[in-house]
C-alpha cells in the first residue's frame, strides 16, 4: 500500500532540494538536451527554492581535480553557500551529503543532477531505499544521450521515484495566486526563466494589469 504522505503535494515546508554536480566537466558530456536550456532550468529551479525558502543542498564531485566548480549562474543564487564536494558518484554514499539531508528533517527529497543516469539515478534510488520520497526534476537534469536520460528516468520510476519538471514544481509550491507574499517574485521568475509562459506573464501584466497566473 502506498504511503499516504507520498500522495501529498509538494509544499515549501515538506521538501528539500538537492542540486548535484552542475559543473563544467559534467555539462561537457550532456547530449540529452540543449545545455543552455538545462542551465536556464536549474537556475530557475534554484531561484524558486530561494523564493519559497526551501532548504537547498548544493554538492559537487571532484571540483578541484576534474569537474570544475559549480557553474557560476547557479552558485550566484546561493553566493554564501559552499557546495559539499565529494569523491563518490553516488551522493548518498557521502556522509556529509546524507547528514545535510537528514538535518532538514523532511522526507520528501527533490533532486536535479548531471548526469541523469549516474548522479541523479544513484542517489535517488539509494534515498528511496533509505525511506525517502524522491522527486527527480528531469528538465533540470541531463544525460550523456537522450536514450541514457530516458532509460534512467524509467529505472527510477520502477523503484518509486516521481519525475517532475521545474515549472510544475514552482507552481506546486505557489499553488494559489492569492499568496501575495511570493506572487510578485514568482511572476518575475517566470518572466526571466519560463520561456513562453514568461512571455505570457509579461503580456498579461502589460495589457491587463498583471492579474491572474
Amino acid at each position: 500500500m502506498m504511503n499516504k504522505s507520498a500522495l501529498e503535494l509538494l509544499t515549501p515546508s515538506n521538501c528539500t532540494l538537492a542540486l548535484i554536480d552542475h559543473q563544467p566537466q559534467m555539462f561537457f558530456g550532456v547530449e540529452s538536451a540543449n545545455r543552455e536550456t538545462i542551465i536556464n532550468n536549474v537556475v530557475g529551479l534554484a531561484k524558486a527554492a530561494k523564493i519559497f525558502k526551501v532548504p537547498t543542498i548544493l554538492t559537487t564531485v571532484a571540483a578541484k581535480s576534474f569537474s570544475g566548480p559549480m557553474i557560476p549562474e547557479l552558485q550566484a543564487v546561493f553566493p554564501d553557500q559552499k557546495p559539499i564536494d565529494r569523491t563518490s558518484m553516488n551522493s548518498w554514499e557521502d556522509k556529509n551529503f546524507v547528514a545535510a539531508v537528514e538535518k532538514t528533517n523532511r522526507k520528501k527529497l527533490v533532486i536535479a543532477a548531471l548526469w541523469t543516469e549516474v548522479c541523479l539515478a544513484f542517489p535517488a534510488i539509494s534515498a528511496i531505499q533509505a525511506g525517502y520520497e524522491v522527486y527527480a526534476v528531469v528538465d533540470a537534469s541531463g544525460g550523456t544521450t537522450l536514450e541514457a536520460h530516458q532509460t534512467a528516468i524509467q529505472r527510477m520510476i520502477q523503484v518509486g521515484v516521481v519525475p517532475v519538471t521545474w515549472i510544475q514544481l514552482f507552481c506546486e509550491w505557489q499553488r494559489d495566486w492569492a499568496r501575495q507574499e511570493t506572487y510578485a517574485a514568482v511572476m518575475n521568475l517566470a518572466k526571466e526563466h519560463a520561456g513562453a509562459y514568461g512571455i505570457g506573464v509579461f503580456y498579461a501584466q502589460s495589457m491587463i494589469g498583471g492579474h491572474g497566473g
